[in-house]
């Protein structure tokens, strides 16, 4: 079909702006790339190397005159690879049972006729607009008197409710149609069935970016492991990397190597499933 010479025009003149988006995004990616970038250059080098050519700058300073991996395979197979392994499984235990709790809330929220829902639902965006830490010192004392310090099960715990995927999941589910659940409880299918049958295997997308969410949640917490967790048996990755930042003296190469390590998972992750959390917040984003 041939355009119109208004149509072209209007495509021309779009052009510039394309390109000067374009040339901006890249911009805010460098400056945001630039931290893990040095943070890579600065664990590939020797110790000594890492602040000698700060200043004056030079080439040296972004590009590495020596390589060694030291700092990776010293910091790798010391008591930070155990911290790696626990974040891992908080990680891992986080998104099965979070998934299970927020898809359900969800569900709920979104098609059971339950009292007071509205009411619900305003605690439920409340509680991702409240900061953690601002909770995370009275939570502790109920913890500890449960039994919980120092144990996985304390960890994970505070990640498994997370009000911004139920938010999401809840607007995923609204925009399914309604006659599919209509259908089946008309055929003697109960609320659970409908649940299981029906919403979750139409919302492949929705669960993965609240898993994703969870993940990201607890994968960086650092302020409730620290508090929680102090034994070093169940210290994550996070307050490991801590660790290596001293009072009195810094190994800023373990550092830098620890923070890469740390960095690399998540920035994997999210990379392979950027497209499925796309889909999902473009679909849930438009429902009442």
């Amino acid at each position: 079909m041939r355009t119109t010479r208004k149509q072209q025009g209007e495509l021309e003149s779009t052009h510039p702006a394309e390109r000067l988006a374009l040339v901006g995004a890249v911009i805010v990616a460098a400056l945001s790339m630039a931290p893990l970038y040095w943070a890579l250059v600065s664990s590939l080098r020797p110790g000594a190397d890492i602040l000698k050519y700060l200043s004056p700058l030079s080439i040296w300073t972004f590009i590495p005159n020596r390589l060694t991996l030291e700092n990776l395979v010293n910091v790798w197979s010391g008591p930070f690879g155990r911290s790696m392994m626990n974040s891992v499984i908080v990680a891992l235990v986080t998104i099965v049972l979070g998934l299970v709790m927020c898809s359900m809330a969800a569900f709920a929220l979104a098609k059971l006729r339950i009292p007071g829902k509205a009411a619900i639902f305003s605690i439920v965006i409340v509680s991702f607009l409240i900061p953690f830490d601002a909770i995370a010192v009275p939570l502790l004392s109920l913890f500890r008197s449960f039994g919980l310090q120092n144990t996985y099960l304390g960890i994970i715990l505070p990640g498994v409710g997370n009000g911004f995927a139920v938010f999401m999941l809840r607007q995923f589910f609204l925009g399914i149609p309604p006659e599919l659940s209509d259908a089946a409880r008309v055929d003697g299918l109960g609320w659970f069935g409908v649940f299981l049958r029906i919403y979750l295997p139409l919302s492949g997308p929705a669960l993965i970016s609240a898993g994703l969410i969870l993940f990201v949640f607890q994968w960086q917490a650092f302020l409730w492991p620290l508090l929680i967790a102090p034994d070093p048996n169940y210290k994550v990755a996070a307050v490991a990397t801590a660790d290596f930042a001293g009072q009195f003296s810094t190994d800023f190469g373990a550092l830098f190597a620890a923070t890469i390590i740390v960095s690399i998972v998540p920035l994997v992750i999210l990379l392979a499933f950027q497209r499925y959390f796309t889909a999902s917040v473009a679909s849930s984003g438009t429902k009442e």
